[in-house]
């Protein structure tokens, strides 16, 4: 299978300088490209800024911006069997931002946020497009980190936005080593895995696609 990973936490740019993003350290999605090519499968990673060492034997393209991460999956994705949206891509974005630096001054700043691309809804409304090696739809896999109600919040957008499986994990899973994740695939029941290093959980996660991917098809 060839497999397109997103990875790491978009920045969306106020000003040169300066960008709201969020505390994802990208770890899940490296661990599950690194999964991915150590079971036999290429592997296009799609990463945001971080300080991890790229996988070796992936196809590395880098991005910053949500909009960027969306123009990478769109470029990508009908070479791809299976995408997997592990990034923390930012729900909004600045309408506008300055090309110079902004000034400090003694009166509040307010910056007016619009959405971004919904780059999950987009894979699940366009999945059934023919790949370019087969006619078989991809398998799409999201994440879902929730505070509250996880596994209903996660299965509403599993259904919601078409997707094959989804992984799902508390906000406490951000930036930490080890995590317990809530895991299930479209028509089957859930599974968890808890307190796990994102390596061992990573490869739990591919060796799922493996045997849904034979089943589906």
């Amino acid at each position: 299978m060839h497999f397109l990973i997103t990875a790491g936490g978009t920045r969306e740019y106020i000003d040169p300088i300066r960008f709201i993003s969020n505390a994802s350290s990208g770890r899940m999605g490296y661990a599950l490209a690194r999964a991915a090519l150590k079971a036999g499968h290429k592997v296009t990673l799609i990463t945001a800024p971080t300080s991890l060492q790229v996988p070796k034997g992936a196809l590395i393209i880098r991005v910053e911006s949500a909009a960027e991460m969306f123009e990478g999956v769109k470029k990508h994705f009908e070479k791809c069997d299976c995408l997997v949206m592990a990034a923390a891509v930012a729900d909004y974005t600045p309408e506008k931002n300055s090309k110079l630096k902004l000034k400090k001054q003694e009166k509040n700043l307010t910056i007016k946020l619009k959405p971004t691309v919904d780059i999950l809804k987009w894979a699940g409304r366009n999945k059934k497009k023919s790949r370019a090696m087969s006619h078989e739809p991809r398998i799409i896999v999201g994440f879902a980190l929730e505070d509250k109600n996880l596994r209903k919040n996660a299965e509403k957008k599993l259904i919601e936005k078409k997707l094959d499986m989804i992984v799902a994990n508390n906000i406490s899973a951000i930036s930490n080593k080890k995590s317990t994740v809530h895991i299930k695939p479209l028509g089957q029941p859930w599974q968890q895995f808890i307190e796990n290093k994102k390596y061992i959980t990573a490869r739990k996660i591919i060796t799922l696609i493996d045997t849904f991917s034979k089943h589906k098809y």
